[in-house]
């Protein structure tokens, strides 16, 4: 038996771009400084992304691309109030960078720069209100609609599910919604679902057939010790008992584009992410540009890696864009090598899957989408080794072929399980998620018929445990990241379910405070509480 494509190649390439950040959004202040990491993330990430698939398909080449974009980040997508202030976000960086080129005008190592940032947030500003008519979502359908492109989607709020599998209702809720949610906003059904955090469990194949997803990705030891053993390791697929498609990510592709220590960001000649104007200039010069005048990033970032001396050499935009060329190639030539010697080894013309966070290109790597350009380009012109292909396209062509296997336990996490997300520092988080869980099932029983204002409550409290679930919570606790915000923003959800639910079981709901998490949670406009009904796997 053989995995074959109709392809002349020896083998194919999966490039998968995972796009996902928290719900943050606060209508009760003007200026909310993790509110900017959304708005950092569609300027440096989203829009840059977007205009060079754009560019690929404007030029007529043969490429395939699968993004997975989380609900939460698709509803920050939609938001007015967001969009509103996204856009005077923006304006305030043309205003930073119009006072940056007055200010640098006599300095040949940093005028070059606030040249480059004033045009590219001019530019960035025309296309997100013209362009794209402050509509992302759309923009990302119409990529979709190309063909080039594989929009999948990821739990709702990105919950580690394995954590949630105690309480199975949780992870079918997460899973369930998420798939209406795809239906709603791409008029059309996911094919298939990024795992948050790459984190399975056995029985979580389950959920995802239910929902009518045929495929999932996972880490590359839920494959590597799947039972049976596959015969061709990660290099092709499996069918689960549960009758979907696990693909695993491919190690050694991630940690050569990924890692800052061994991969290409940490190269010295590109821009340096922490060194931003922010914290450099003037406190009364910067101040009006910071949100609530705290110093945080700007965007505006005017020296190179250079090395671990906090001396750092001016960024020269032209040396780094010559190497994000070198890298491409380079990356180009070990995926042709990797596919080639995989062929002749396995006897197949194997998958590699190469996995990424979208926000490593642009945001935390600058010239990441620079870099994701060139490979394409190179590789759709020059490769002979390998072709593109999503995972739909691959089961359409291999179903029948496919070994059938239980993927492993598995996360992408510290030693490959469980231990960033349950860990001594965050694992108090759990005991109220699962006693909330249960409530809300029990909840969704005994509320069949309930009145406008209950059934009000009932949905939002719905929202709070969800957003309580998000996995980016425990993830800052543990790495100590934004710690303090994360233990809040947990604190808060849950006490504000558990709020709900006494106001509910008590038939008095406080209208006032309903109302106003209505406006401050708004994700999920349309919810079903029902979602936590009948919580059976079948």
């Amino acid at each position: 038996m053989k995995i074959s494509f109709s392809s002349a190649t020896s083998g194919h390439l999966l490039i998968v771009l995972h796009a996902h950040l928290p719900y943050i959004r606060y209508p009760e202040h003007e200026h909310h400084l993790e509110e900017n990491w959304f708005y950092e993330a569609v300027t440096e990430t989203y829009i840059p992304l977007l205009d060079v698939l754009g560019k690929l398909i404007n030029d007529g080449l043969d490429f395939r691309i699968t993004l997975s974009l989380t609900p939460s980040l698709i509803e920050m997508f939609n938001d007015t109030l967001l969009r509103t202030r996204y856009l005077r976000y923006l304006e305030r960086l043309i205003e930073l960078s119009e006072k940056e080129l007055f200010r640098t005008r006599k300095d040949s190592s940093f005028h070059p720069l606030a040249k480059m940032y004033h045009d590219k947030f001019l530019r960035i500003k025309q296309l997100y209100d013209n362009s794209y008519k402050k509509d992302l979502t759309s923009a990302f359908w119409a990529l979709m609609d190309s063909g080039k492109a594989e929009i999948i989607t990821c739990a709702a709020t990105h919950a580690y599910l394995p954590a949630l599998m105690i309480e199975p209702s949780a992870v079918k809720a997460q899973i369930n919604l998420a798939a209406e949610h795809f239906r709603s906003a791409f008029g059309k059904k996911p094919n298939g679902m990024w795992l948050p955090e790459c984190g399975f469990a056995p029985g979580i194949d389950q959920f995802i057939k239910g929902a009518g997803i045929d495929f999932f990705f996972l880490e590359s030891h839920g494959l590597l010790n799947s039972v049976p053993k596959s015969r061709y390791s990660i290099y092709a697929p499996v069918k689960t008992p549960a009758g979907v498609v696990a693909f695993a990510r491919d190690v050694d592709s991630a940690k050569q584009v990924w890692s800052s220590a061994e991969g290409y960001p940490g190269d010295p000649v590109y821009r340096d992410f922490y060194r931003d104007i922010g914290f450099d200039l003037d406190y009364e010069y910067i101040k009006p540009y910071l949100p609530g005048g705290i110093r945080t990033f700007t965007g505006m970032k005017y020296f190179r890696i250079t090395g671990k001396s906090d001396d750092k050499a001016p960024y020269i935009p032209a040396m780094a864009v010559e190497k994000a060329k070198i890298h491409a190639e380079n990356f180009f030539r070990s995926k042709s090598e990797q596919i080639y010697s995989l062929n002749e080894k396995l006897k197949i013309k194997p998958l590699v899957i190469a996995a990424y966070d979208a926000e490593l290109f642009g945001h935390w790597w600058y010239e990441g989408v620079e870099w994701l350009d060139f490979f394409i380009r190179k590789s759709v012109v020059a490769g002979k080794f390998f072709g593109f292909v999503t995972a739909s396209e691959y089961i359409s062509a291999n179903m029948k072929h496919l070994e059938i296997a239980s993927p492993a336990y598995s996360s992408w996490g510290n030693k490959g399980y469980s231990t960033t997300w349950i860990d001594k520092s965050n694992s108090w988080i759990y005991k109220h998620i699962r006693m909330a869980s249960k409530l809300m099932v029990q909840l969704a029983a005994a509320n069949k018929r309930p009145n406008k204002l209950i059934k009000r409550a009932l949905n939002q409290a719905a929202r709070e445990l969800l957003l309580a679930q998000a996995s980016d919570w425990q993830f800052m606790i543990k790495t100590n990241n934004s710690a303090d915000f994360a233990k809040n923003k947990f604190k808060e959800h849950i006490a504000d379910f558990f709020l709900l639910y006494n106001g509910i079981i008590t038939k008095h709901v406080d209208l006032k405070k309903l109302s106003y998490l209505e406006n401050k949670n708004a994700i999920f406009p349309d919810i079903d509480y029902r979602i936590y009904a009948n919580p059976d796997t079948k």
